[in-house]
């Protein structure tokens, strides 16, 4: 069984639209203990299978694009099995199917007596998707290009979170064609990373504005998890999922309720190994 981490932005910073129609950006990303799982065996001919019946299953899966490339790059000739316990919400800004991509590259290689090593794996997860590369990284990095670009970042001090997200969900273009660049206030990322490794953290995220207009109640949202007693409240890439830190002994999370809850804290993995929590 193979874990398959969500990530969150601890910032994100939007630089400019690239000539490719891609935005230039700037972000500290983290694994998480929110994770799906993949388990992955050799069969006679391929077959996913997923406990939420509103992920496809067929080509168009990052998983199936992440297969297929192993197999092109390396000419190998194999079927599998695939059963992915999705638990991971979608359209959540927390890179789940990124996550499966690589979790899934990982796992083939291992499965293949780990045919490529870690370097090339991580240049290859990049022609998947934008967020996948970073999911090779120990879990802690600043991405930068279309997200692509990875340079590693000492792990942080493990953190307790909570990843609260509404029942409804935003898609990445539609968000990115509602920024407005000149409306976002001039950071320097790097000023802002140096100060994560220094222990002085700054949370922002430049997709907040264009999501929030997109869908109000996203902010009506964010205050109600503010009311609950969160020091601070961030919502992840595209969104919709926020990250709330605060006092566990401060805040009050109503159960029952109709959206996505779940406790989090942050992890990393070792050299030569996958996750683990």
């Amino acid at each position: 069984m193979w874990v398959s981490p969500a990530k969150i932005n601890l910032f994100l910073r939007i630089m400019r639209r690239r000539s490719d129609n891609y935005h230039e950006l700037a972000s500290l990303f983290q694994t998480i203990s929110l994770c799906d799982y993949l388990s992955i065996s050799e069969n006679d001919s391929d077959l996913l299978i997923c406990n939420n019946s509103s992920i496809p299953t067929g080509s168009s899966n990052l998983i199936w694009k992440a297969i297929n490339l192993f197999r092109l790059k390396t000419g190998k000739k194999f079927a599998l099995k695939i059963t992915l316990d999705k638990h991971i919400p979608i359209e959540a800004g927390l890179g789940g199917g990124s996550s499966n991509a690589a979790t899934a590259l990982w796992a083939v290689n291992s499965l293949m007596g780990n045919l490529v090593n870690h370097d090339e794996l991580q240049i290859w997860a990049g022609e998947i998707g934008s967020d996948v590369p970073f999911f090779l990284s120990m879990g802690t990095a600043y991405c930068t290009g279309r997200g692509e670009v990875v340079r590693p970042v000492p792990s942080l001090s493990k953190q307790k979170v909570w990843i609260i997200k509404p029942m409804e969900g935003l898609s990445t273009p539609a968000v990115y064609k509602q920024l407005n660049l000149e409306n976002l206030e001039p950071r320097n990322p790097e000023i802002y990373l140096k100060d994560f490794e220094e222990g002085k953290a700054c949370y922002f995220n430049d997709l907040e504005s264009p999501a929030y207009e997109l869908m109000p109640d996203l902010l009506k949202f964010k205050d109600s998890l503010l009311s609950m007693g969160f020091e601070r409240v961030l919502l992840s890439g595209s969104g919709t999922a926020f990250v709330c830190f605060g006092d566990e002994s401060k805040i009050c999370v109503p159960k029952g309720q109709a959206y996505f809850q779940s406790p989090a804290h942050f992890i990393n993995r070792s050299a030569n190994n996958w996750y683990s929590v």
